[in-house]
């Protein structure tokens, strides 16, 4: 998995974080240009400024060195996707994006794992499913608000970057449609409010013969739940990990819109289907 690339992210937005002075709850840094720092190719860093630009989330931007690196600080605001996201009786998680540098390094962890194709679920504005379509992987968003899916499609039309965008309950969606081989699939939901989500998910999966034994999941881990939790290896995942017969492949972490503030990010937990 991606792991260097996830810590020096960690490292950037620390940084970050202590010399930034603005105001904004929305608040991220993408690098203009590759470097040792962050070993993201030239063409991948410009596809990401171009979903930032296409993003009416966010509301401005400024240049900022961090660390001998030149950035771009995209500042925005989400309440009221957040607030649409709500309305929803089966949406188990309000829109809280990760940070567009770690969907990057997220999608990049997947491919790395040996799997061809990612479904997002609860994609949000889609930043997962994006960043998996530019590593070549075949991308799939699952969202159950039709306002975020209108953003995910206008932002696919300004950038060209297509992936399949399916406007659906992803606890009652026939995954049999997207014709899967060997996918992951990344659950958009912390543990305290995503479970019944993921066990839908992964149910599901379960029942497709095919399917079985080449599936992986992406699990948003919380510290919380860790610390309190008897298994401790599950970031509050350990129940869900235990009940499937999955095996963890492995835990990144990464910041997130709610960790811009904090020392410790968000852990992302890998697992799989046992072999």
């Amino acid at each position: 998995m991606s792991y260097s690339i996830a810590e020096a992210i960690v490292k950037l937005k620390r940084e970050f974080m202590r010399i930034y002075a603005g105001r904004s709850l929305l608040c991220e840094v993408v690098p203009l240009l590759h470097s040792t720092s962050i070993p993201i190719e030239e063409g991948a860093l410009r596809s990401l400024h171009r979903f930032a630009t296409a993003n009416p989330i966010y509301v401005r931007s400024h240049d900022l060195e961090i660390s001998c690196v030149l950035c771009r600080v995209y500042e925005g605001d989400i309440t009221s996707y957040w607030l649409g996201s709500k309305k929803h009786d089966t949406s188990y998680q309000p829109f809280y994006p990760t940070w567009i540098l770690s969907a990057f390094a997220l999608a990049q962890g997947a491919k790395l794992l040996g799997f061809k194709e990612l479904v997002d679920v609860g994609s949000g504005d889609g930043r997962v499913a994006y960043c998996g379509k530019l590593l070549g992987m075949e991308s799939h968003g699952i969202e159950i608000d039709e306002d975020l899916v209108q953003l995910q499609n206008s932002i696919s039309d300004t950038t060209g970057v297509r992936y399949n965008v399916v406007n659906s309950d992803a606890t009652r969606f026939d995954y049999r449609a997207l014709n899967l081989s060997r996918p992951m699939f990344f659950i958009s939901g912390l543990p305290e409010m995503g479970e019944m989500l993921a066990n839908s998910v992964i149910k599901q999966v379960e029942s497709i013969k095919e399917l079985w034994k080449n599936t992986g999941f992406n699990f948003m881990g919380s510290h919380v739940m860790k610390a309190y939790s008897s298994d401790k290896t599950g970031w509050g995942w350990g129940r869900v990990i235990a009940s499937h017969g999955l095996e963890l492949e492995g835990t990144v972490t990464l910041p997130t819109l709610w960790t811009a503030d904090q020392a410790v990010d968000t852990a992302y937990v890998y697992a799989r289907f046992k072999q």
